[in-house]
């Protein structure tokens, strides 16, 4: 299993959020000293790959109650093995949502979280380290319920909070809010707010970046 990229990709996120330090330190110790991290197998804890996904003009983002933790969380799952951890949130988005045809925003992590998963089945407490990125729905917004969820919704930024107080799902909020300015539908508008887009690793943050692919 190739770690380098996603350790790459922790580095880059590191410069562009150094207030999440101390998160993203541990975040790479554990990648770089776990050959296993993305295995589910490995007990301590294991990567899993999110998906923050917003609608075509951004003024929703789709969450799901979660059966089994019965909270409000953004769309994802377990890597199993798979490295590629876009290719796991994109997966996990369709196969959770029923939807096809992501786009990928921007050209990296766009948030990053460790937090406990409660014991259950014989399976111990352990961490989840979380990798998010942030996607775009194309065409029908109309969602199939897993059974992985309780239910699917569509919500706008400003109404998360009446679902969930997790800090991780409002610092998401919060990015989002500061970032939809600079996405338009057709790609990632003109801006001369280079800092913020540097941010969210969007082009004119960083030079030569694909933006939306």
């Amino acid at each position: 299993m190739h770690r380098h990229p996603l350790m790459e990709q922790i580095r880059d996120y590191a410069l562009r959020h150094p207030e999440e330090g101390e998160t993203v330190a541990a975040f790479l110790a554990f990648v770089e000293s776990e050959p296993e991290c993305f295995c589910r197998s490995l007990a301590v804890g294991h990567i899993t790959g999110s998906a923050w996904v917003v609608n075509g003009d951004g003024s929703e983002v789709l969450l799901t109650h979660h059966r089994k933790l019965d909270r409000w969380l953004q769309l994802g799952g377990h890597a199993d093995g798979e490295s590629d951890v876009l290719c796991v949130a994109m997966k996990e988005a369709e196969e959770e949502s029923g939807l096809v045809g992501f786009t990928h925003i921007g050209d990296g992590i766009f948030d990053i979280d460790i937090h406990p998963i409660p014991a259950r089945k014989g399976e111990p407490e352990h961490l989840h380290y979380d990798v998010r990125y942030l996607l775009r729905a194309n065409g029908s917004t109309d969602y199939i319920v897993s059974d992985e969820s309780h239910d699917l919704r569509w919500v706008k930024p400003d109404d998360v909070e009446t679902l969930t107080g997790e800090p991780s799902m409002k610092r998401m909020v919060e990015k989002w809010k500061a970032l939809r300015s600079f996405v338009s539908g057709e790609g990632i508008s003109a801006s001369p707010h280079d800092a913020a887009k540097r941010r969210a690793g969007l082009p004119g943050g960083f030079p030569g970046s694909p933006g939306l692919r």
